[in-house]
């Protein structure tokens, strides 16, 4: 079994928090986590966060979504493609710590190992 790291990112592709779960959980069941206490003007997500429950999470923080619609979705919504661009930072958060073969091969077997160097990368992300 391996793991998934859900993480918030700032404008400047520093992480701000993270949540890891087991492969088999679905990524819009940790929205709320995520979200907890943050202020933001726009929230960018990917497909995985596309659902109503997410875009009520969204709104309760006060923050507006610019998430991929998934195909299947029925409902329409405003979507800023010029905004969503800005979504390749926190892509770009995660290619820069799976530098770390640790992260990149899923090394560690235990979460708290796991989340434990993920701090360490994090912090280190930070200072650079």
């Amino acid at each position: 079994m391996s793991t998934n790291v859900h993480a918030t990112t700032d404008a400047a592709a520093n992480p701000v928090r993270f949540i890891l779960t087991g492969s088999e959980r679905n990524d819009i069941t940790q929205i709320e986590g995520l979200l907890e206490g943050l202020t933001a003007g726009h929230l960018l997500a990917d497909k995985g966060y596309d659902g109503q429950c997410a875009m009520d999470a969204i709104a309760a923080e006060g923050a507006k979504p610019v998430v991929l619609r998934r195909t299947i979705t029925i409902s329409r919504r405003s979507f800023d493609a010029a905004i969503y661009k800005d979504r390749n930072l926190t892509e770009r958060f995660f290619s820069k710590i799976k530098y770390f073969r640790r992260i990149a091969t899923q090394y560690d077997k235990f979460a708290r190992n796991c989340a434990g160097f993920l701090n360490l990368v994090a912090t280190f992300k930070c200072c650079l």
